[in-house]
């Protein structure tokens, strides 16, 4: 099946923009641009932007924005949101622009991949446009990692950050918790416990090791309390003792996902959840070593 082209520059998605210069394009005012809609990104790191406005107020703009007319002298931009935003911070009038005649759709996509090969996108942000190209591209998890330069593992991970409740993904939008911490929380079981995990893990300034410590004895606790609640037949002959709790600590690291072991005797089961039929070949890839 022949891949979309993600992740290879704009001309994979604007024929020609590879190869077009700044006298190629033309200057526009930079208060007849309207920012694009589909932007995925929120926040952008103040000092490296900082720096991006000092620079454009001393050299200008030196590579070209991308903006599709909307008619009547009037533009809306496709790529180049911070060079266009710092212009209007460095007070330029005008900005040099190259003029495409795209359709919302493709402006949609070349503004998700222009803003996930960003180094200071946020993981949700980046989640959320992996999310849309799935679901308005029809885009599955292993072409965006093909078109993104990432592995398919990283991508599903990234998305399954979407499961987390609003105020955990307001932690880590607003950089009080990295995706290491995120994904720690992912573990332990229950959205209240997700919250209060990552409460703690912002009021104590935790490391992202100490934070998997953390949701480890969070799920062990947890598992003790469940224990004591609802003992089954098959738990009341042999409760999970430490050593299966740390094989599941270890397992849920390893896959991204909840896993349950259970040993009764000489045997026993292995459970590990899949959210997504995507999520299980990647789960079955993990396992099968390919």
């Amino acid at each position: 099946m022949e891949r979309k082209s993600l992740g290879k520059g704009l001309g994979a998605l604007i024929p020609g923009a590879d190869r077009e210069d700044r006298q190629s394009g033309t200057d526009i005012e930079v208060g007849r641009i309207s920012f694009n809609p589909y932007q995925p990104r929120e926040a952008m790191n103040d000092e490296k932007f900082q720096d991006l406005v000092n620079s454009v107020r001393v050299h200008g703009v030196l590579q070209p924005i991308v903006v599709r007319s909307k008619g009547d002298g009037e533009y809306e931009l496709v790529a180049g949101e911070r060079r266009l935003r710092a212009a209007t911070a460095a007070g330029l009038v005008r900005i040099p622009a190259i003029v495409r005649e795209l359709t919302n759709e493709q402006s949609l996509e070349v503004a998700l991949i222009e803003n996930i090969q960003r180094e200071d996108i946020s993981a949700i942000d980046a989640a959320i446009a992996y999310k849309r190209l799935c679901d308005e591209f029809g885009l599955s998890q292993e072409d965006i990692a093909f078109g993104v330069g990432k592995s398919r593992s990283t991508v599903a991970n990234t998305m399954r950050l979407l499961n987390l409740p609003p105020e955990v993904c307001s932690h880590l939008k607003g950089g009080r918790i990295s995706e290491g911490h995120a994904r720690a929380i992912l573990s332990v079981d229950g959205e209240d416990d997700q919250i209060t995990c990552a409460r703690q893990i912002v009021e104590s300034g935790l490391s992202v090791r100490e934070a998997e410590r953390l949701a480890r004895e969070w799920t062990k606790t947890r598992s003790s309390r469940s224990i004591r609640a609802n003992v089954s037949r098959e738990t009341s002959i042999s409760a999970k003792d430490p050593n299966a709790l740390e094989i599941e600590a270890r397992l849920r690291e390893i896959f991204g996902t909840k896993v349950n072991f259970v040993r009764n005797k000489d045997r026993g089961r292995l459970e590990i959840e899949f959210y997504t039929d995507d999520d299980l070949e990647r789960i079955l890839m993990l396992i099968c070593g390919v």
